[in-house]
């Protein structure tokens, strides 16, 4: 059967394409959901990173105050030891000197806060003078590692050593020494200056750092000499396998980077720089933890804001989306029921063909088709034959089962979707054919003649003794000026040919209207 003459969808003109508007709207608030969370990422990754900018900025203050700091602390020590080294070196230390030296050491160790004593040694490593007043006993410092830096190197240059306990009193020291030679310049002894480390643990105090914060100033080979948190079993402790040491210091005296402690496994923020004048970095740190607190209370503080308009925009999402699909199936049983009512509009309800209202508007249709496409137009009208005296021998029900079944063995016949079955009134219907031709429609009318047979109905009423039908076709390719009543008729004139010359047989009408041609059953 075909469905171009009935749905509305394939009228002419018309080409509507149905939007999914259940999937756009699950598609759309998607969409939504995303970009709220892009923009809070956005905003959070903003903020992050202005956060470890500002930290980067502070860091780096500090570190280049801890570098003056140190570079002044040194600088100072440095000159002492300097301007005594030259004094020692022309004077001697021998014993009538011994006096003025100690009290110069003791006077010069008492206008510089940073210094803890100053020391002159021999070349054998013995207490010679200190700014002490009483010398040292015991083995000498012939085994320390500025002593025999002295001793190898003939360098002027002072020389910063290991952090070392003072064997004076304990205290722990950071060493900067100078060698001391003869007039004919073989060495004589080492000059050193102790450089209290409490004196930089109490400087790195007084700045505000956060519980998990570090700051550390260490030689450049990576030792440690003084740290904020002070632990005494990590002075001396080697960073040179440190990222600051390993990484950065070889690319740029000074910079920024975040990476976790070797020493105790916190991740930081860190700012180093190497001083010019001495062998030495600083570095200062702050926890990333303590950097990103408002971060976290922020970020925590948004992401619940969000969670919960995402929350309403999913549910309102799914109470759309719900309501939707109650339309999408109201909309579905109004689709069923228009068909249903189309169909009860245009269908014959006891056959299923097509009625005369569809005959009509397929008609119509096909006429103008035909026209513009110059192609045939056929039609069948066919007739029960002696259907009175079978309603009359078997009753209306079975009529009524008859037509029906006549009606199969015509829409079984019809193999195209464009051909029309239709039950035009009574016991008579109607094939109309598309872009076929009379010899076409003969087939096709011999075909549907032989299928009725083949449904042996019986018809006692009938010379034959089943139920048999009479055809009649005509065929013409429309003009455009053509009357449906005009071509009904003379099908209805080649039906009324068969049926005058016999029935159960095919008769067609030429197009002229003027020839006539029969098509017997065999017997």
């Amino acid at each position: 059967m075909p469905t171009r003459f009935n749905n509305p969808d394939h009228a002419p003109g018309v080409a509507l394409k149905r939007i999914p508007l259940r999937k756009a709207a699950v598609l759309f608030i998607a969409t939504v959901c995303l970009c709220l969370c892009g923009l809070l990422y956005l905003q959070l990754e903003q903020s992050r990173r202005h956060d470890l900018s500002l930290a980067q900025v502070a860091s780096s203050n500090l570190t280049r105050a801890m570098a003056q700091q140190a570079e002044d602390a040194f600088m100072k020590a440095d000159l002492v030891l300097t301007s005594l080294v030259d004094w020692i070196q022309v004077d001697g230390f021998g014993q009538d000197m011994r006096p003025r030296l100690q009290q110069t050491f003791a006077r010069r160790v008492l206008a510089l806060d940073q210094l803890h004593g100053i020391l002159l040694f021999d070349q054998k490593g013995q207490w010679v003078v200190t700014s002490f007043e009483n010398l040292p006993r015991g083995a000498g410092v012939a085994d320390r590692e500025y002593f025999k830096y002295h001793q190898q190197n003939v360098s002027s240059v002072a020389h910063i050593g290991p952090a070392i306990r003072s064997r004076e009193n304990g205290e722990w020291i950071i060493p900067i020494s100078k060698r001391v030679n003869d007039r004919n310049g073989h060495f004589q002894g080492v000059l050193l200056a102790g450089i209290k480390m409490s004196y930089f643990d109490q400087f790195f105090k007084s700045f505000s750092l956060d519980d998990n914060g570090s700051m550390f100033l260490g030689l450049t080979d990576g030792t440690l000499l003084a740290r904020r948190p002070f632990v005494e079993a990590q002075i001396g402790v080697s960073l040179a396998q440190g990222e600051i040491f390993q990484k950065f210091l070889p690319l740029a005296n000074s910079g920024n980077a975040m990476f976790t402690s070797i020493i105790d496994g916190v991740t930081r923020l860190y700012a180093y720089r190497q001083l010019e004048a001495y062998p030495l970095v600083v570095a200062a740190a702050s926890s990333t933890q303590t950097i990103l607190a408002d971060w976290y209370d922020t970020a925590f503080r948004s992401s619940l804001i969000v969670a919960l308009v995402l929350l309403g925009v999913g549910l309102f999402g799914w109470v759309f989306v719900h309501q939707v699909r109650v339309g999408e199936r109201v909309e579905s049983d109004l689709r069923r029921a228009q068909q249903a009512l189309e169909l009860i509009a245009t269908h014959d309800s006891l056959t299923g063909l097509a009625n005369r209202r569809l005959f009509e508007r397929a008609m119509d249709i096909e006429f103008g088709r035909g026209a513009r496409q110059a192609s045939p137009l056929s039609l069948i009208m066919l007739d029960i034959d002696y259907f009175k005296r079978y309603n009359d021998t078997y009753g209306h029900v079975v009529g009524d089962h008859c037509l029906a079944e006549v009606a199969r063995a015509l829409k079984s016949c019809c193999h195209r979707k464009a051909d029309l079955a239709v039950r035009y009134g009574g016991e008579e219907f109607a094939v109309l054919l598309p872009d076929t031709d009379i010899h076409g429609a003969m087939t096709i009318a011999e075909q549907i003649r032989r299928s009725v047979i083949d449904k042996s109905i019986t018809h006692t009423g009938s010379p034959n003794g089943y139920v048999t039908v009479s055809l009649g076709c005509y065929s013409f390719v429309p003009s455009g000026r053509d009357s449906m009543d005009v071509f009904v008729e003379r099908a209805d004139a080649a039906l009324y040919q068969a049926k005058h010359s016999g029935r159960n047989r095919v008769a067609t009408l030429s197009m002229a209207g003027a020839g006539e041609a029969l098509m017997r059953s065999d017997r």
